[in-house]
């Protein structure tokens, strides 16, 4: 039989077969990034939660501002510090394995939290907390990385990864407000109860297993990472207390010694928890610094804004949360779109936009925020909306130049080392930042002034780094040319 026009012979693979569309994705893709994204708004919900209730935590267990910064930098700390361990355990575990254990302990670690009356026990559950979340994090990450093509896809899931951290990030707020004028320890057990609808999702969703990666965990590395970063950021936090004490010169030592050798080992280890080559890719460099300047100079912000509202200007928790929700809200209309204006503009563009947007936010508060008769729409909200738009240019942007080009066997040490800037960034100036204000006074805003002046700095640096980094890449191909 001769094949005729209307026959399948003459029908291409792609007729008899039609590929989907680009974009349109299955359920179960949708089912997968939206149990991924969970994890990311629990972690934005607990964050922003934290934020809120500090000074209510402050006055009933009798903590002052320094002994505050540690709720949230022992948090930060353990999940900085372990990040990109649990981003290799993710690859060499099992993804779905380690994204379901880290959700349980993270769950009871909430629970003992809001259970405990000391302030160093606090502290304890949170750095396990923190440590938990250094687990979930990258494994939810890179489940999303290995699960959509890199392209349109991946930075369209990114994007919608985004607003779940938004949408988090702004529910943590109003919620705490809500919860905290009733009793601050509800803000640590309303994690638990998320914790438990994510885990019976993951369970249900995130396919059995993902192929697991062959080779062995560097726990030497992992351990002389955490141990540097710990002792560095106590001398951070401690040296504008007590000065150069014979105890701060111990832990400033051991700081440079335990990173020293962490570096020397991981170029000795046959299977480095980083390998430290990855550097040599220079986007992913600029997309680490951009997330140090970014999360750094925003979660001391927070900090310090929380303070400041509550304690000098004697707002209500609510009214500071609703005050600040703006900022995640404009995360969450913007970022949806976040994606396409990647795939129009690229990486860089967006990165620099965010963080120029950062700057003048951080600027308006700086010349406006300090008025002791405040109008809400004039003084803060132009502020607040400008780091909402810096953070929905900039986050899904920073996460795909991270990850784009990264084989799938290193998606999760991609996606740890990312987060772990995010986190290391917030910790330090954080600890710098608590430093300066220690004195704060209620009298206005002077005595913070010198940390706003600090977040503003860490900003503009990034901004700089990255425009110099730009330049120096055209000049390198025009030189090419």
């Amino acid at each position: 039989m001769t094949p005729t026009a209307t026959s399948p012979q003459n029908f291409t693979p792609a007729e008899i077969s039609p590929a989907p569309t680009p974009g349109r994705w299955s359920p179960e893709l949708w089912a997968i990034l939206f149990v991924a994204g969970l994890a990311m708004f629990l972690d934005a919900l607990d964050v922003s939660m934290v934020g809120v209730a500090l000074p209510s935590i402050g006055q009933e267990l009798g903590l002052d501002t320094s002994a505050l910064q540690w709720i949230v930098n022992g948090y930060i700390l353990g999940y900085g510090g372990l990040l990109l361990l649990g981003g290799r355990a993710a690859d060499l575990l099992g993804r779905r394995q380690v994204f379901l254990t880290a959700l349980v302990v993270f769950g009871i670690a909430s629970l003992v939290g809001g259970l405990v009356d000391e302030g160093w026990l606090l502290i304890a559950t949170r750095i396990i907390k923190g440590v938990a979340a250094a687990f979930t994090a990258p494994a939810a990450l890179s489940i999303i990385t290995t699960t959509f093509k890199e392209g349109p896809d991946r930075n369209r899931a990114l994007s919608i990864f985004a607003i779940f951290g938004a949408t988090g990030y702004a529910s943590g707020l109003i919620v705490s407000g809500l919860l905290t004028g009733i009793d601050w320890r509800l803000t640590f057990y309303l994690p638990v109860v998320v914790v438990a609808g994510v885990v019976l999702a993951a369970y249900l969703v995130v396919p059995r297993n993902t192929e697991k990666e062959e080779g062995r965990i560097d726990f030497a590395g992992a351990a002389l990472l955490t141990g540097g970063t710990l002792a560095a950021i106590y001398t951070i936090v401690t040296a504008p207390e007590t000065g150069f004490t014979a105890t701060v010169i111990a832990t400033t030592v051991l700081a440079v010694g335990l990173l020293g050798s962490f570096f020397v080992v991981e170029n000795r280890v046959g299977h480095p928890l980083v390998r430290l080559s990855i550097f040599k890719v220079k986007s992913i460099v600029r997309a680490n610094l951009a997330a140090l300047a970014i999360f750094g100079s925003y979660l001391s912000f927070q900090t310090i804004v929380s303070l400041y509202l509550q304690n000098t200007l004697h707002w209500e928790p609510l009214q500071m949360a609703l005050a600040m929700a703006p900022t995640g809200i404009i995360v969450a209309v913007i970022s949806p779109i976040a994606g396409k204006l990647i795939d129009r503009f690229g990486t860089t563009p967006m990165i620099l936009a965010a963080l120029t947007s950062f700057v003048a936010g951080y600027t308006w508060f700086l010349t406006r925020g300090g008025n002791p008769s405040p109008v809400y729409a004039l003084d803060y909200l132009p502020a607040f909306l400008l780091l909402g738009l810096g953070f929905a240019l900039g986050f899904s942007a920073v996460m795909v130049q991270a990850t784009e080009g990264i084989a799938d066997h290193e998606q999760g040490l991609a996606s740890g080392l990312v987060q772990t800037s995010f986190q290391i960034g917030g910790a330090v100036v954080l600890a710098i930042a608590t430093g300066l204000i220690s004195g704060a006074t209620t009298d206005g805003i002077a005595g913070y002034r010198p940390g706003l002046y600090l977040v503003t700095a860490v900003a503009v640096v990034g901004l700089v780094a990255s425009i110099a980094a730009v330049l120096k890449r055209e000049q390198a191909v025009a030189t090419i040319v």
